[in-house]
């Protein structure tokens, strides 16, 4: 299924995208999409099912905006340096264990929400990533398999990142990581039964409708099952928290100087294979 969440910002309300690309509403069934859907199996057993009956009331999409695909979110964990080739395009080695830090749940934003470029930002940089959506409460989880079946599903997630304030400002990368708007997650969240290997996923990401990314999942150093099971050893993933799990190569910080990094006027798209595509036009904040 593809569930989303469409409406204005705080006032979303649950809907479901059919195979024939048909807005469905999902507020007569389920109050929302977050974590205590995604943790009641019948809940979405019952979402399945009217959908199959063809019973589900159909939305007009006509100027309805998508917000993120997951409300209420506990926490936001993200997995730096992931991909063989992005280490290689900023110089750094290959990590021996996956490199984790966190953004706070108030970063993420809809799919085509502007993103801000922060006061004084000379850096601001995009990542285009896959999301890992928990379904099931994850503690120290022992195998890939496991790892895998308390995953709800997928989407895609944009990690805007300010390198000045990541890198150069000292302590960690929490100050470049946590602005205002720099976490567009959506338009679906695609689960888990109909993404059969999340290692076979492309990435691609344009500024200004030139390509600047063009990556697969398969060149990720950490899995995605692996990257659950380690997280999990370190803290409790509940059902609704996201995982970004990383970016391929192309960013700004990678190229050559001058560095082309995003101003406001700026308009990112990316896009994750089967998972949906984003559209943000930069502003400042």
């Amino acid at each position: 299924m593809k569930l989303l969440r469409v409406g204005p910002p705080g006032a979303e309300r649950p809907a479901l995208l059919d195979q024939d690309g048909t807005l469905r509403d999902l507020s007569a069934l389920v109050s929302d999409i977050d974590g205590g859907l995604l943790a009641d199996e019948s809940a979405l057993d019952r979402i399945r099912a009217a959908a199959g009956a063809g019973v589900l009331p159909a939305l007009d999409a006509t100027g309805l905006r998508i917000g993120a695909p997951v409300g209420r979110i506990g926490k936001v964990v993200c997995i730096g340096l992931n991909y063989h080739d992005h280490a290689a395009e900023t110089g750094a080695a290959t990590p021996a264990e996956p490199v984790v830090f966190l953004k706070a749940a108030d970063t993420v934003v809809g799919p085509d929400d502007t993103v801000l470029v922060p006061r004084r930002s000379v850096k601001t940089d995009w990542e285009v990533e896959l999301a890992v959506v928990i379904g099931r409460t994850a503690r120290y989880v022992e195998t890939d398999e496991e790892a895998l079946a308390h995953v709800a599903g997928y989407a895609v997630a944009h990690d805007v990142s300010e390198r000045e304030f990541q890198i150069e400002r000292g302590g960690t990368w929490d100050k470049g990581k946590n602005c205002e708007t720099f976490n567009p997650l959506g338009p679906w969240l695609v689960t888990a039964d109909e993404v059969p290997d999340p290692q076979a996923l492309s990435l691609k990401l344009w500024v200004n409708g030139e390509l600047k990314q063009d990556g697969s999942t398969a060149d990720q150093i950490f899995k995605v099952a692996e990257v659950v099971r380690y997280v999990s050893q370190f803290m409790t993933l509940y059902p609704g928290d996201v995982i970004n799990t990383g970016t391929p190569a192309g960013v700004a910080m990678g190229q050559p100087e001058p560095k082309p990094y995003l101003r406001a006027g700026d308009v990112v798209e990316l896009e994750v294979q089967g998972l949906g595509r984003q559209r943000q036009e930069l502003k400042g904040a």
